[in-house]
């Protein structure tokens, strides 16, 4: 409520305002004015329960903020989902809300994390809440440099595999709550986690079609620590620099043609037209051979029709894990038949790698689609960067 100034009290209605002199006002008058004031002051709080927390490009979650508690929803939790999953996070102290037997409720802010993905470290990392992890399945993935620091210290416990870990050892840990993902319905071993008392909460970052999505999904960790205003901060200051990025990329009159993907078994795997990675290579100012294609996954595709359509292609870029040509040489003689590699314009993402091997690239790269992209930019116009050195990609020799 504005404060009242002097003597003053202003009571506005649609149409019309009433003034009154605190000299003049009977004992009457204020008590209706009184009533006035909480009625006004009822309006907000109500009005406060259905603000929400905005979100400009991440379609997988939702928030609704109310007194002392946050209404989460994960609408999308899996590719072909049906239903979400909803979750209550109430203030340490505050009383609980009615609220429905499937919602989960967390009280926050959190004390303690177990991930399961490297992607969600960053999201940590950048909330200067790192020391809030205290378990994790193949601590080995990680690259930060402040995790790995407090692994070697042994503040973070070894658990096992990802979809295998050691559930007696995290029982022991007793987390204020473990952030996974899901694949399908079957939550395996997260249901069994869920059955000991520890509350589980699914993060589906991995499912936003736009890089920015991705990025964003840095304001839903940040509710567990009640630090919404400084992952907003954070997520600014990422998009400012991804769409100047863009904007500077639109200046190129020319765009180069990719090819993407390697082959695993008998099938070429590259990033499907409506695909994240496909959205990066168009805002970097690139012709995608396959941006024609509607899937946001990936497509499986014969070598044949690969060579067929892209076999002058400009660039080659995203090889998997290969570390150089020779490399991909070895691998499959076919490879030398296109142009990029003869002309050895083939690029690697994973360049960076942890003090245990784990990517750097697969770990930053869905909070920072930035740097990816001025690395896209710097590979097909590297007139427009000419300062700039590459983070993520490097060419291989």
């Amino acid at each position: 409520m504005k404060r009242i100034q002097k003597t003053e009290f202003r009571i506005w209605s649609r149409s019309f305002r009433i003034e009154f002199e605190i000299q003049k006002l009977t004992t009457c008058t204020l008590q209706m004015v009184a009533i006035l004031l909480i009625i006004s002051c009822t309006s907000n709080r109500y009005q406060k329960k259905n603000e929400s927390t905005p979100l400009k490009y991440a379609q997988g979650f939702s928030v609704k903020d109310s007194l002392d508690c946050k209404w989460v929803s994960v609408g999308y939790p899996y590719q072909g989902a049906t239903s979400g999953y909803e979750y209550l996070l109430v203030q340490k102290g505050k009383e609980i809300p009615e609220h429905g037997k499937d919602v989960q409720v967390i009280t926050v802010p959190i004390e303690s994390i177990v991930c399961t993905s490297t992607t969600h470290i960053p999201l940590l990392d950048y909330l200067y809440e790192t020391d809030k992890l205290i378990g994790f399945p193949t601590t080995d993935y990680i690259s930060s440099e402040k995790m790995r620091k407090r692994i070697d210290e042994g503040k973070v416990k070894e658990l096992g595999i990802d979809k295998g870990m050691n559930i007696e050892e995290l029982f022991l840990l007793k987390p204020s709550m473990v952030m996974g993902y899901a694949m399908s319905s079957d939550l395996g071993q997260l249901k069994k986690i869920k059955e000991l008392g520890i509350p589980i909460v699914i993060n589906a970052e991995y499912l936003e079609k736009h890089p920015l999505g991705r990025a964003e999904w840095i304001k839903f960790m940040a509710l567990f620590f009640n630090k919404e205003k400084e992952a907003d901060s954070v997520f600014q200051s990422i998009e400012k620099e991804y769409l100047t990025t863009q904007s500077v990329a639109k200046n190129s009159s020319t765009k180069p043609t990719i090819m993407s993907g390697v082959v695993y078994g008998d099938v070429w795997f590259m990033p499907g037209g409506k695909n994240y990675a496909a959205t990066l290579l168009n805002d970097a100012g690139c012709n995608y051979l396959w941006s024609d294609t509607e899937s946001n996954g990936f497509l499986e595709v014969s070598f044949e029709s690969v060579f067929a359509k892209a076999k002058d292609a400009d660039l080659w870029i995203g090889v998997g894990s290969f570390k150089s040509l020779n490399e991909i040489e070895s691998a499959e003689k076919r490879y030398t038949l296109f142009k990029p590699f003869k002309d050895k314009n083939v690029f690697t993402y994973n360049t960076r790698v942890g003090a245990k091997g784990g990517s750097e690239f697969l770990e930053l790269g869905y909070l920072r689609p930035d740097i990816i992209l001025k690395d896209l930019v710097k590979i097909a116009h590297p007139e427009l960067l000419p300062q700039y050195e590459m983070y993520f990609y490097t060419k291989l020799d």
